[in-house]
């Protein structure tokens, strides 16, 4: 019955004039509902024979009056439930609100401050630590004089600040800078590190005869417990393409709140990432129009993929179209997590009148330490490093001339699905253009 009147309409004096022993609703037509999850389907009307808000007179039971009256009836109890449902479901969503404001704000909550990699299970990480674990990359580390020199450097010439001090390296590798430590006259030495290759760094400080200063501890930083309670020194090589590719950094945050004591030191102190731009046609044209033509055939589509990619490669110095700006600036006694996500608005100061068609990212680290100050950089100027140079890819150059200021707006955000790896966004030109690092 209630399909029927939904599908014709039917008004009640049509009602009103049916005969008991033959009604239309009963045929086969009418068992499919008119409206999906419809309220009085899901009403059995025989309980609603008493149901007479109105006080009027109640027909007898299976006459059409009666029954029209229990559809109005069923009807308006489904309004006064759907309306109750309704109010329900926006005190929910307030509940959710501030639920999720409380989780937000609560900086004493362990999970608000461990950070997404942190909070990665030790399976989910095992791919970045087993990359580790080979000896091809620590060899190409060990054999980075700018790298590894400027720690030695730094270490021997401040010993007197290494001198009976309790230090910390997260991410030890081959133990390198923790034999560093030693040697600059550190009490102890706790080196850490998930990957495999710390079995060859036992094998190696036991050669060096310092397992008498250096104890080593395979895990990560972050599911360990340290044999003492506070150090004096934390020192770790976090830095990765882009700075903060791979989210190292993540891991010396959550070493130092933890184990730093109120007058410990981070080493390296101090990092800035700076921005210059490029005008570098020849390789535009290798990288990006190639796919214009490959062979005879177009292959423009691939252009969209391959610029999204940023490109690690050392640029030659020549091609640098502008004076490079510090876009961020990284206190590593400082910082907090939730400021290794960041937007900052930049001015490049254009040298050569050209076409611009990439961006590049330099990365400085200095350390203005106690008695010597040692600094490198992985410029495109100086001596090149392992980390070469972050290139992000224009597909269409554009005109740039000498003495212009190239106005823009850089957003550097952790990738949700993979947060050691990291998404560039550039606002340049009229153009919004974003970039994975992975």
């Amino acid at each position: 019955m209630i399909n029927f009147i939904r599908s014709t309409k039917a008004e009640a004096a049509c009602l009103n004039g049916l005969s008991n022993t033959s009604l239309p609703w009963q045929s086969e037509d009418f068992l499919r509902p008119v409206l999906q999850d419809d309220p009085l389907l899901q009403t059995d009307p025989e309980e609603l024979c008493g149901d007479n808000e109105s006080n009027l007179s109640v027909p007898s039971p299976g006459t059409p009056d009666a029954l029209l009256q229990r559809a109005q009836a069923a009807e308006e109890r489904a309004r006064r439930s759907e309306e109750a449902l309704a109010r329900a479901m926006e005190d929910l969503h307030t509940l959710k609100l501030l639920a999720q404001g409380l989780v937000l704000n609560a900086e004493t909550s362990k999970s608000s401050n461990l950070g997404a990699v942190a909070e990665l299970r030790e399976d989910e990480d095992e791919a970045y630590f087993s990359s580790y674990g080979h000896y091809g990359i620590h060899e190409e580390m060990l054999k980075d004089k700018v790298r590894t020199e400027s720690y030695r450097d730094f270490m021997y010439c401040n010993s007197e600040a290494f001198k009976d001090k309790v230090v910390l390296d997260v991410g030890c590798g081959t133990g390198i800078l923790s034999m560093f430590a030693a040697r600059s006259g550190a009490k102890k030495v706790i080196a850490v590190d998930q990957s495999e290759i710390i079995y060859q760094a036992m094998d190696i400080v036991r050669s060096n005869k310092l397992e008498d200063k250096i104890t080593l501890i395979k895990g990560r930083i972050e599911d360990i417990t340290l044999p003492v309670e506070k150090v004096d020194i934390i020192i770790s090589e976090w830095m990765g393409y882009f700075l903060l590719f791979e989210s190292m950094l993540d891991s010396v945050l959550y070493a130092r709140d933890l184990y730093l004591s109120d007058s410990g030191s981070v080493y390296p102190d101090l990092c800035n990432i700076s921005l210059a731009a490029v005008g570098d046609i020849d390789r535009h044209q290798d990288r990006i129009a190639f796919w214009e033509d490959v062979y005879g055939f177009d292959m423009a589509c691939m252009k969209t993929a391959v610029v999204a990619e940023a490109v690690v490669e050392v640029l030659k110095a020549d091609t640098l179209i502008s004076e490079p700006t510090v876009i961020q600036t990284i206190d590593c006694n400082r910082v907090r997590l939730s400021e290794l996500e960041f937007t900052s608005d930049f001015s490049l100061k254009i040298t050569n009148t050209t076409e611009c068609t990439v961006c590049s990212l330099e990365l400085l680290f200095f350390h203005p330490m106690l008695l010597l100050q040692v600094m490198f950089s992985t410029g495109p100027q100086v001596p090149k490093t392992h980390w070469k140079q972050t290139v992000f890819l224009l597909e269409r150059p554009f005109h740039v001339k000498a003495g212009e200021d190239l106005q823009g707006k850089i957003t550097v955000r952790k990738n949700k699905k993979d947060p050691r790896s990291l998404l560039v966004t550039f606002d340049l030109r009229d153009r919004k253009l974003t970039y994975s690092l992975q």
